[in-house]
């Protein structure tokens, strides 16, 4: 019992954490900067596919390669928990660079 207790309270706080991350303003500027990491694996001038998809106008895509709708939750899913060949960056951005990054791939 106390382990689904706290189990439920993990995921509840994982979920509030990731919905105010969300919400949260980034720096589109400072997010370019932290892209440059993603523009290893992904596009974000042409609709070329490098190891990942094109990020070029996602949030304008119907869908994301997962077949998801392309809101900040999911799209900040993917960039936490990372997504087949894509590793988890949870730990290695910070909550700011993640805002920020977010911020820049609104405008590309």
């Amino acid at each position: 019992m106390l382990k689904r207790v706290l189990a439920t309270a993990a995921i509840t706080l994982n979920l509030v954490s990731g919905l105010a991350l969300a919400q949260k303003k980034g720096d589109a500027d400072k997010g370019k900067e932290v892209f440059e990491q993603c523009g290893v694996c992904h596009n974000a001038t042409t609709d070329e596919k490098k190891m990942g998809p094109s990020l070029k106008g996602l949030y304008k895509k119907p869908k994301l390669a997962n077949g998801q709708k392309p809101t900040d939750a999911a799209i900040l899913g993917i960039i936490n928990k990372g997504k087949g060949a894509m590793p988890a960056f949870d730990e290695v951005l910070s909550a700011d660079e993640k805002a920020d990054l977010m911020a820049y791939l609104k405008t590309i």
